[in-house]
């Protein structure tokens, strides 16, 4: 078994949509990014990724190429799991943390959690999402962006 960690962070603005776990949520912001910005699906690649020491997302997806502009982060997810399939790994569990003044998240992880095992091809009940607050510090706190974390399990096969 392998472990390995993931973390991003986008800048939030007005007009943008909010994506997270592939579910669009209303907000009057939304994360700036080149793909759909979806900052929990990006550190859950990068997690994903970095257990198989395969790098980072930025390595398959770089921003700025036109092919990965606007896209579902969870379509780059599912090629993501893919490449891990094809060098032999499994995906055991992921577990996150989706840090965030506003808006309130609860509601909408449920869904996320489908939408992401979905996507990995694996059980909701091994996709953990929890969401937080930075207690009104830095730049989250500020409501400049957002940040996640993410830890993930595989297996070789």
């Amino acid at each position: 078994m392998r472990i390995g960690n993931g973390y991003d962070v986008h800048r939030l603005a007005p007009g943008q949509k909010l994506v997270l776990g592939g579910v669009e949520i209303p907000f009057e912001c939304g994360l700036i990014g080149w793909s759909d910005a979806d900052v929990l699906t990006h550190a859950i690649m990068d997690s994903l990724l970095g257990a198989a020491a395969l790098g980072d997302i930025g390595l398959y997806f770089p921003p700025g190429d036109p092919k990965f502009k606007g896209i579902s982060s969870l379509k780059l997810l599912e090629q993501v799991t893919a490449l891990l399939a094809e060098k032999g790994f499994g995906i055991i569990n992921v577990d996150s943390v989706i840090v965030a003044e506003e808006p309130k998240l609860r509601g909408h992880v449920d869904t996320m959690r489908k939408h992401l095992a979905k996507a990995m091809g694996i059980d909701p009940g091994r996709v953990g999402i929890k969401a937080s607050t930075s207690e009104q510090l830095g730049f989250v706190g500020r409501e400049e962006g957002m940040a996640a974390w993410a830890v993930a399990l595989v297996d070789e096969k």
